[in-house]
């Protein structure tokens, strides 16, 4: 009689844990200061893409900080007040219009390059969640993919980003009521679908993703 296989349902899952060691051996290196970069908003029709860059200060890292996805508003918004008060923070947003103009993967990398750019002390290392360093970003850069949970920097620019790219779309849907941009931050959600088929693009939809070039082509012909 075969050996019972055992239950993949009861393997324990592994949990990713950010960490400070990436900071640590750069500055050890004396690569410092160093910076964490991530975006938000690379994938939604509409609304404009952020990118943040953080330089945590060693001895006032925030308690908590994880990827944004992994954690609710109110304690992304709890720790974006922290990383404000007690980091180097900045952050960029590149409009639709730019998106349009340069696609999404430029779009990011030029928001990214302005935010390192805006840091008050322009950090030696800059380590950014993905695969693309920005080619003019004027520093080191190095990729870290799955960095916003793996990298305590990273995980503080993703927070930032995101909570920053929230607020602009939440006022969005004060401006340009019916689409539902507070709910849904822009992306495809059957809601915003419904809503885009219904009342067509505004200004503020990306022209060259799919669902909306399909509706515009549509209306054209």
């Amino acid at each position: 009689m075969p050996a019972a296989r055992p239950d993949a349902r009861r393997s324990p899952v592994l949990k990713l844990v950010a960490t400070f060691a990436r900071e640590t051996a750069a500055r050890a290196a004396g690569l410092g200061p160093v910076a964490g970069v991530d975006e938000a908003g690379r994938g939604p029709l509409a609304g404009p893409v952020v990118a943040a860059a953080v330089a945590l200060d060693p001895e006032r890292i925030p308690a908590g900080l994880a990827d944004s996805k992994a954690l609710t508003a109110a304690r992304r918004e709890a720790l974006f007040a922290e990383i404000m008060a007690s980091a180097d923070v900045a952050f960029v947003a590149a409009s639709t219009e730019r998106i349009e103009r340069l696609n999404i993967r430029g779009a990011t990398l030029w928001a990214m390059t302005r935010a390192v750019a805006g840091l008050q002390s322009r950090p030696a290392l800059a380590l950014i969640d993905g695969r693309d360093v920005p080619p003019a970003l004027g520093c080191r850069g190095e990729a870290v993919i799955g960095g916003d949970a793996t990298v305590l920097s990273i995980s503080a620019a993703s927070i930032v980003a995101k909570v920053v790219r929230d607020r602009m779309m939440t006022r969005l849907g004060e401006c340009v009521p019916g689409y539902g941009f507070e709910r849904h931050m822009g992306y495809g959600t059957p809601e915003h679908l419904a809503a885009l088929s219904l009342l067509g693009p505004c200004a503020h939809h990306r022209r060259g993703f799919a669902p909306v070039s399909a509706l515009l082509a549509q209306a054209a012909g």
